[in-house]
């Protein structure tokens, strides 16, 4: 009787590890997805204003030979 006992403890617990488990493994997954939708963000962010730095003046600057 104390066996079927001690081995349904070991059952629970077995149990809760696993389940313990998939919610750090969850928890890890979800903190990789917002670390890359923020360097992804980073990176929008630094194209679009190497693209603006690369635009060309929409005003013509001034001649010299027009002094």
């Amino acid at each position: 009787m104390d066996s079927d006992r001690i081995e349904g403890k070991a059952k629970e617990v077995e149990g809760e590890t696993q389940q313990k488990w998939g919610e750090a493994q969850d928890k890890a997954r979800d903190a990789w997805e917002d670390v890359k939708d923020k360097v992804e963000d980073v990176v929008d962010g630094t194209e679009d204003r190497v693209d603006e730095l690369n635009e060309p003046d929409t005003e013509p600057a001034e001649s010299s030979a027009s002094r």
